[in-house]
């Protein structure tokens, strides 16, 4: 099996400007990015989208809902959080990546009522990530790219080009950055919504 080198990078990277409906940016990292609030904070980060099924991070400041028994904790997390949980190879069903399309566009556009039950309203840059940032969250931020700024990113290949450049993603590393199996699922989901479009369902 062909493996990978390990390169050190930033733990976040900007891949797209402009690309929310209010001017706001897309960052793309891995875990480093993820649980750091300083970097967050630094880059104006307000929300952020978690693509792997494999990784939880407790962001839970204000716990309402205390620990008891077999019960866990819960409560306010100290960012606005979303995650679409795929698998970093096959096993993905193809509405799946087409759902993470739309869930990445919620965190942008998503509009949360003035109410003290929903403390994170400020709506800012958005950092997409995975364990990585190597493949899961390239896959699904290309699609992204390719269908809000077609001008700039006429095909999928096109916007996956500028992931790979922006994220410091080597030619050595393509083959899996990102999989194959997700590249696939992109295309697919990339059809799903080619006919949305032309129904009126966009």
């Amino acid at each position: 099996m062909k493996i990978a080198p390990v390169y050190q990078r930033d733990p976040a990277h900007l891949v797209a400007t402009n690309i929310g409906p209010e001017g706001q940016n897309l960052y793309l990292g891995g875990y480093d990015s993820a649980r750091d609030l300083a970097l967050q904070k630094e880059l104006g980060i307000t929300t952020l989208v978690n693509c792997a099924v494999n990784l939880d991070i407790n962001y839970v400041t204000e716990p309402y809902l205390e620990a008891e028994d077999n019960k866990l904790s819960g409560g306010s997390g100290i960012i606005r959080t979303y995650k679409m949980g795929l698998i970093d190879g096959p096993g993905n069903p193809h509405h799946m990546i087409l759902a993470g399309y739309y869930l990445l566009d919620g965190a942008f556009s998503q509009q949360l009522p003035d109410k003290p039950s929903y403390p994170n309203r400020e709506r800012g840059n958005v950092l997409i990530h995975c364990r990585g940032g190597r493949s899961r969250s390239v896959a699904i931020a290309s699609l992204y790219m390719h269908r809000k700024q077609p001008d700039q990113y006429p095909t999928l290949q096109s916007a996956i080009d500028a992931v790979r450049e922006r994220r410091d993603l080597r030619p050595d590393e393509w083959f899996e950055t990102p999989k194959p199996s997700l590249i696939e699922a992109i295309e697919k989901a990339n059809q799903m919504l080619n006919l949305l479009e032309e129904h009126g369902f966009s």
